[in-house]
């Protein structure tokens, strides 16, 4: 048997009816806007927190009505004050994002949801607030804040070189650094670079579009060519970086992984005083040719410890993209991990072979 609760503007979610000695609890939400940003359109946000709370969850009014095993329903009190707070704060609740904070949630245990929302980096030209989405991108922000050179590292979809690009324009519009410079190697990923049209800008431009594109969602496009045009802002391939000294300045080095080591030893001994380098990739997605070893990858091994050097870390848990996208990188991470195992496998065999 089941009830059948009415959610804000008609809509309904099934609750199953209480069982025996399973603990029941309310949770009355008074500002009705606050409610139906909390339930979500056809109260798709409730149903995302039964799968993150295991709790059953149903509304009736201006009440949540929760039940299940008393370690659920506890947890989905504490998702719900921390959901409907952030809400009143004025963050945007979505079905991922319901799912995001319960899972960081049952993470940190004392963590308060507008320590990460609150945070924000920057308000852009379309009036949209840029601000961690996790704890993960909460502590890269952190790191920039503070150090003068970042590694963020982890896979396409964690919000890396979208963060790093609000917090230099952030550092901009305050006038912290008199320009940002933005770049990334123009490695082919399975296509040639000679088979494009145009002369050499032409050909690289489709390597630097990404960051285009982010600039142009925080910025108003007249202005962004604006400050182009007077050299504020500079986009350019990592090439054209060689015998510079970037001085004053917020440099973002992206798709670092596919960097040779001599090309990230030049990009790093660039820098001159009051700048700061963010340098972003992923080392699961080198296209580098002939297996050469990734620029990225040999900086982390030989930086990590380095006084005044952050490594920030991402996993698949902190993909913001569409959530199809988490299982997808998970997905080529597992098959990854099992080949390189496979190869170590055989690589001790061999071993054990020679040695009999």
């Amino acid at each position: 048997m089941a009830t059948r609760d009415h959610g804000p503007k008609g809509h309904h979610t099934e609750r199953a009816a209480p069982r025996a000695g399973a603990s029941t609890a309310q949770v009355e939400v008074a500002d009705q806007a606050v409610l139906i940003a909390l339930c979500g359109p056809r109260n798709e946000n409730l149903k995302v927190l039964e799968q993150e709370t295991g709790a059953a969850i149903g509304q009736r009014g201006n009440q949540v009505h929760l039940q299940g095993e008393a370690a659920d329903v506890a947890f989905a009190e504490r998702v719900i004050a921390e959901l409907t707070q952030s809400i009143r704060e004025g963050a945007e609740m979505g079905a991922n994002d319901v799912a995001r904070a319960a899972r960081m949630l049952r993470e940190h245990p004392d963590l308060k949801l507008s320590e990460v929302y609150q945070d924000v980096v920057l308000v852009s030209a379309r009036h949209k607030v840029i601000a961690p989405k996790g704890v993960a991108q909460k502590r890269y922000i952190e790191a920039i804040r503070d150090h003068d050179i970042v590694f963020g590292i982890g896979p396409a979809g964690t919000g890396k070189t979208y963060l790093a690009m609000a917090m230099a324009v952030n550092a901009l519009t305050q006038r912290r650094v008199r320009r940002i410079i933005l770049t990334r190697p123009a490695v082919e990923a399975g296509e040639k670079l000679g088979f494009l049209p145009g002369d050499l800008a032409e050909k690289v431009n489709p390597y630097l579009r990404p960051l285009y594109d982010a600039m142009h969602d925080m910025m108003d496009m007249d202005k962004a060519q604006a400050l182009i045009q007077r050299g504020a802002i500079e986009v350019a391939p990592l090439a054209f970086m060689r015998g510079r000294t970037l001085a004053d300045s917020f440099v973002i080095l992206d798709e670092a992984q596919n960097t040779t080591a001599e090309q990230m030893k030049m990009f790093l001994t660039r820098l001159g005083y009051d700048a700061k380098a963010v340098i972003t990739g992923d080392t699961s997605q080198v296209d580098l040719p002939d297996g050469r070893k990734s620029g990225l990858s040999d900086a982390i091994q030989l930086l990590a410890g380095v006084e005044g050097i952050a490594m920030c870390n991402f996993t698949d848990v902190d993909v913001v993209r569409h959530p199809l996208v988490a299982k997808i990188v998970r997905a080529y991470d597992q098959r990854d991990a099992a080949l390189r195992r496979g190869r170590e496998l055989r690589e001790e065999s061999r071993a054990a072979a020679r040695e009999g």
